[in-house]
């Protein structure tokens, strides 16, 4: 495909108006149209409206925050003031009645071609996002709530649709109730329909927290939908990446074959444990099992003590003896606090700013946003003395 191609995503309800679109776009030069399978952002977006335009407006909005598409062309049998003010006000090029004007659309293509021969500053090299996977040694350790504060700290400091948090406890995941919110899709989709996973799909399908974060929970009680597999995994992380800056993943406890591959294609693999013995077990169990499975965890495995309180039964040196491995981060214990921000639906910030615990997330997060690769210091002992 030539740089200067311009690539066409039709959404249409109707065979005869695909065709139709079909046509026009075939006929022009420099267009092609978006290959069912594809995953790469569309250049344009042509999407016909239903009589559920309010929720089709907020997912073109969505895409649009997210740099999910270049431009989108809507168009409706209804040629309402309220439909077009909205579509003006979203930032959408074109409204298109029906039924078309071959040579109005033909302008309307002519003009996004030009609009792309006058982008004179170069593009920005393409960077990939961040995965970051958060998993626990066991049940119970705080796995969730270092993944959501994570989450909601990294959204703070990048900005709306910057973020993206899976949930892969399936069953018995918790995201929603964490951050209060009432999802209508959930993984089952995804598997469901994984042929037609693309950016248009997965914005349809992601719950949106009013921070700006998008959230893909799991499936709350087994309901027939076929499981997630590496397979899918693979593709919804591939386009998860190149839609948003940071992608962080609660990924239990569990050591399946869609976990695996999560696993091996994070950046960050944040390991969250106690200081107690049946914790430090289960970490030495998980380290030699991904070295035996052919996943390297030596530079991307960060092990992070939660619950940390400085007169405990091990010091943090025997516990850094016995996994044969540097603890990377402490967050201290405040179990008053957490619960609170569980129970209310929030965020540790929302509920206790200044606490040592929040202060703690924070610079967890800050740190990993600037690459990770710096352990925590001794400076940051201070967080945990009042």
């Amino acid at each position: 495909m030539s740089d200067q191609e311009i690539c066409v995503r039709i959404n249409a309800r109707t065979t005869e108006l695909v065709n139709q679109l079909r046509e026009i776009i075939c006929s022009t030069e420099g267009f092609r149209l978006y290959g069912q399978k594809e995953v790469n952002r569309p250049d344009l977006l042509i999407f016909e409206l239903s009589e559920n335009f309010e929720a089709e407006f907020k997912l073109i909005e969505s895409l649009l925050a997210a740099d999910g598409v270049g431009e989108v062309f809507v168009t409706s049998r209804k040629e309402e003031s309220n439909l077009l003010l909205k579509a003006l006000r979203l930032g959408i090029k074109e409204f298109l009645s029906q039924p078309f004007n071959k040579e109005e659309l033909k302008r309307a293509l002519a003009s996004v071609r030009t609009r792309k021969q006058q982008q004179v500053i170069p593009a920005k090299p393409y960077v990939q996002g961040q995965i970051i996977y958060v998993m626990g040694s066991k049940g119970g350790v705080g796995a969730t709530t270092v993944a959501v504060n994570l989450t909601m700290n990294l959204a703070e400091k990048n900005g709306p649709g910057s973020v993206a948090l899976v949930d892969m406890n399936s069953v018995f995941g918790e995201v929603p109730l964490f951050l209060s919110i009432k999802p209508t899709y959930h993984w089952g989709e995804i598997a469901r329909n994984v042929q037609r996973l693309d950016t248009t799909f997965l914005m349809n399908v992601l719950a949106k927290h009013p921070s700006g974060v998008y959230i893909l929970p799991s499936p709350n009680y087994l309901n027939g939908h076929p499981p997630a597999t590496p397979e899918t995994m693979d593709r919804l992380l591939s386009l998860m990446r190149k839609t948003f800056d940071y992608v962080v993943i609660d990924g239990g406890q569990s050591l399946d074959g869609p976990c695996l591959k999560a696993i091996e294609m994070s950046d960050k693999i944040l390991f969250i444990t106690l200081l107690n013995l049946p914790c430090m077990a289960n970490t030495n169990k998980v380290l030699k099992s991904l070295s035996n499975m052919g996943i390297d965890p030596k530079d991307r495995f960060k092990i992070v003590i939660n619950r940390f309180l400085k007169k405990t039964d091990i010091s943090l040196k025997e516990a850094e003896k016995s996994v044969r491995n540097e603890i990377f981060w402490t967050i201290p214990n405040d179990y008053k606090k957490t619960m609170s921000a569980i129970n209310q639906g929030k965020a540790l910030r929302e509920i206790a700013p200044r606490a040592p615990i929040t202060k703690s997330m924070a610079a967890l997060g800050d740190l990993l946003g600037a690459g990770g690769e710096r352990k925590q210091e001794k400076k940051k002992w201070s967080l945990f003395k009042r």
